[in-house]
């Protein structure tokens, strides 16, 4: 794109105001202003926290207990969970430099940046903490404090890249509180042991308000998870001279944050189901601290966008495993996982969730109560209602599966271009699929590639995707979806979605998609109309469905057939020309060049396994109309 309509159309989707900020954290970087506001200089720190220890830690059953301490074992043995998948080697040296954090800022890290900051988030560190809890062995308060104080040394106050994110640092403050309140008792959490702790805290939260413009040029989950930091800071070390500062800046910004990235159907302004969880966990982590220290009560107007949000992610939610669709982008954060149920689980955040802001028991599971009981949450006896809709994600659900279509009306930065995307599930098994993120700083082409249409289930046009990509993170001419119409049946059932979207409307067309329950599947017609004057012109259509790795032949030219290890599924295709099938790169079925981020699916950050991708393409003149029929044990 000219760098020149890129700079003007930036400005119109983004706003002056964003870009005036991130002008200002440029300009304190390259001035030095920011070198002088965070010195590299240890605190001295010597007041007392307000809160006090933990007064009582969660009960649970043998089993979950167990699986709490062997995963405390994998960090004694120096192990921890990347992302929340398999245990990796914890490397605690990582983004350690006597240079200083400004000095890093503006240039790229020898490897993505994300596995340098993950082991310092201390995730493993609340594995150490439920271990303690469950179990009262010093063992693991005294691993907690070999390896919190072997960071502190490794990492001093404002050097390296440990220091470089004011929200990582706010991240990392929230979790030293959390582990303070729960190893105060053990014998290795000395007087001197927990004053560097302190001081530590002080050190954090010191480093946090002078880019805090940063956080507000992106407005999203950084504005939050910095301001949370703060607010926690200033309450929890209520003797330290800037306590108040901190406690009021960050009470200001989260209520703000809440107010104006909470839309008022709930939708996270990110459009991502695993930032719109860590952003209830941020607020869960603030509710805990408001209630216990800063007795501040929530403005009516912030409750109401928690309430929302709450309800939003609910609508996702499997109730039975707790999976979501893998929407938008997705860095796999997680970071409280105080919880026996695995990464994928949503359920454990939405149970706490519904005790703090709706005061209603989602989900009658006691697997699912450690999280609610650590951020000290009392059940309610309030049953929940039945599970609502997220009115960007519309769910019709049939008697074994369910199925999404993604409509969203976008007021900041999309992350995907996934607009009228069509997730399906059955039986538990997600066979339609969103593609996730894999990786956002890689090697090409493999930066932040799983984020175009070209591999989400819907189509572009003439090989144009439905808005412009002008950087990795970067999209401009934003497609903004609308609903035309909805069914329902006798019994008040969601049966029928018609919603269109307008990124192709340069090219002179209009893109409708219809989204029907039918016995055992779904039906999904696509339209593609013109948009203006007709003409004679010669579209080419595209269209993806992203499908698991399982067993596949195709019969005459347009029938799919998948054999997973539970259930078969028939795809029937109409209106198409040809049909390609490619998986981890390479075309398995059809002619064609295949792209090398063709067939592939990242449920886990870092992590990409092979699928199935599905490419339908048609040629002709507008209109043009395609049919995808699911069925399931045909």
């Amino acid at each position: 794109m000219n760098a020149l309509i890129k700079s003007f159309k930036a400005i119109r989707d983004l706003g002056l105001t964003k870009l005036w900020f991130y002008f200002l954290y440029q300009l304190g970087l390259r001035s030095g202003h920011y070198q002088r506001l965070t010195p590299s200089r240890q605190s001295n720190f010597a007041g007392n926290p307000e809160l006090p220890r933990f007064a009582d830690f969660p009960i649970l059953p043998q089993s979950q207990r167990d699986q709490a301490i062997n995963q405390a074992e994998d960090v004694i043995k120096g192990l921890y969970r990347l992302f929340g998948g398999q245990p990796v080697a914890l490397d605690l040296t990582l983004g350690a430099s006597y240079l200083h954090w400004t000095a890093l800022a503006n240039q790229p890290s020898e490897q993505d940046i994300k596995f340098i900051w993950e082991p310092a988030r201390f995730g493993w560190a609340l594995a150490l903490a439920r271990a303690f809890a469950f179990s009262q062995n010093p063992v693991y308060a005294q691993d907690f404090w070999d390896k919190c104080l072997d960071f502190l040394k490794m990492h001093p106050p404002n050097l390296g890249r440990q220091w470089q994110s004011a929200q990582e640092v706010a991240i990392r403050l929230m979790v030293l509180i959390f582990c303070d309140r729960v190893f105060a008792e053990a014998p290795s959490s000395t007087p001197e042991n927990r004053r560097r702790l302190w001081q530590a805290i002080v050190e954090h939260a010191q480093r946090i308000p002078p880019t805090l413009v940063y956080a507000r040029a992106q407005n999203n989950n950084h504005l939050i998870s910095e301001a949370v930091g703060l607010y926690a800071a200033g309450v929890y070390l209520a003797d330290h001279p800037q306590a108040r500062e901190w406690q009021q800046l960050g009470w200001r910004w989260l209520n703000w944050g809440f107010q104006h990235q909470i839309d008022a159907f709930g939708t996270y302004i990110q459009h991502s189901s695993n930032y719109h969880r860590l952003m209830l966990q941020l607020a869960l982590y603030a509710d805990q601290i408001r209630r216990e220290g800063g007795k501040q009560a929530w403005p009516a107007e912030t409750l109401t966008r928690l309430q929302a949000a709450t309800r939003w992610l609910w609508a996702l939610a499997d109730p039975e495993t707790g999976d979501v669709p893998n929407l938008g982008a997705s860095d796999s954060a997680y970071l409280f996982p105080l919880t026996s149920q695995p990464s994928p689980d949503f359920r454990p955040v939405l149970q706490a969730a519904g005790y703090a802001f709706l005061k209603e028991e989602i989900y009658q599971d006691t697997m699912l109560m450690e999280m609610s009981q650590w951020f000290g949450l009392t059940p309610q006896k309030i049953r929940a209602q039945a599970q609502p809709q997220a009115m960007d994600m519309l769910r019709i659900e049939g008697v074994h599966g369910r199925a999404f279509i993604h409509t969203a009306h976008y007021t900041d930065r999309p992350s995907h271009a996934d607009q009228l995307h069509v997730d399906i599930w059955w039986r538990g098994a997600n066979v339609a699929m969103d593609p996730g993120t894999y990786q956002y700083n890689a090697m090409v082409p493999w930066e932040n590639a799983l984020a175009t249409g070209r591999v989400h289930n819907t189509l572009i046009v003439d090989g144009h995707d439905q808005m412009a990509r002008a950087g990795r993170f970067l999209w401009l001419d934003w497609a903004q979806a609308t609903i035309l119409a909805h069914e329902i049946d006798a019994q008040g059932k969601l049966i029928c979605v018609r919603a269109e979207h307008n990124g192709f409307r340069q090219l002179g067309a209009l893109y409708r998609r219809r989204l029907e329950l039918i016995e055992d599947g779904w039906l999904v017609s696509d339209a593609i109309l013109p948009c203006g004057e007709p003409d004679s012109k010669i579209h080419t259509i595209h269209l993806t469905w992203l499908l698991p790795d399982w067993g596949w032949n195709m019969t005459d030219g347009h029938l799919l057939n998948l054999e997973g290890p539970e259930f078969k599924c028939q795809i029937s295709l109409k209106g198409f020309d040809e049909i390609q099938l490619f998986r981890a790169g390479e075309c398995i079925y059809g002619n064609g060049k295949s792209e090398p981020t063709w067939g592939w699916c990242s449920k886990t950050y870092g992590e990409k396994s092979p699928a199935v991708m599905l490419l339908a393409n048609r040629e002709g003149q507008l209109p043009m109309t395609l049919q995808s029929t699911f069925s399931f044990n045909p």
